[in-house]
């Protein structure tokens, strides 16, 4: 008999994302659909040491000391194991696409609003990077679930 194929998760977020409790929160949701399909459940993040990155990271570390049916994919855009991304400030997009190409049953984006000092768009609007993997996400026909702070 075959494994069923693993439950993957792509987590998109804003780097300065302050709602922890709201990534654990989808987080649990998705962990309890994963486990009522009996199937593994797989974290993919960009690994940011800040923000909705970090806070899969942590809730998939803490998670795994528990079951060993859930697993954390770390893309980081700079330092990969297998990537070269490239020179920032593009590397970050790359990535996104990278992790998108992998494919994923459900994408969770926490976007926070632009605060980039490179920024030349006038007017408030959302985060670049975490509003762009969203948005690849959806083009690729990932389901994506979006929370805007």
């Amino acid at each position: 008999m075959t494994q069923p194929t693993p439950y993957r998760v792509l987590v998109t977020g804003s780097r300065d994302w302050a709602d922890a409790g709201l990534v654990w929160s989808a987080l649990n949701n998705v962990r309890d659909e994963a486990y009522a399909a009996s199937r593994q459940l797989i974290v993919v993040h960009g690994a940011c040491p800040s923000g909705a990155d970090a806070d899969a990271a942590h809730w998939a570390e803490i998670g795994s000391q528990f079951v060993t049916w859930i697993q954390v994919e770390a893309h980081p855009a700079k330092g990969h194991p297998t990537q070269d991304f490239g020179p920032w400030p593009g590397a970050g997009p790359r990535r996104n696409q990278y992790m998108v190409s992998l494919g994923a049953d459900v994408a969770l984006a926490f976007i926070g609003p632009c605060t980039s000092p490179r920024c030349r768009r006038p007017g408030p609007h959302l985060s670049h990077g975490a509003s762009g993997c969203a948005d690849l996400a959806e083009k690729a026909g990932i389901p994506v679930r979006r929370w805007t702070a």
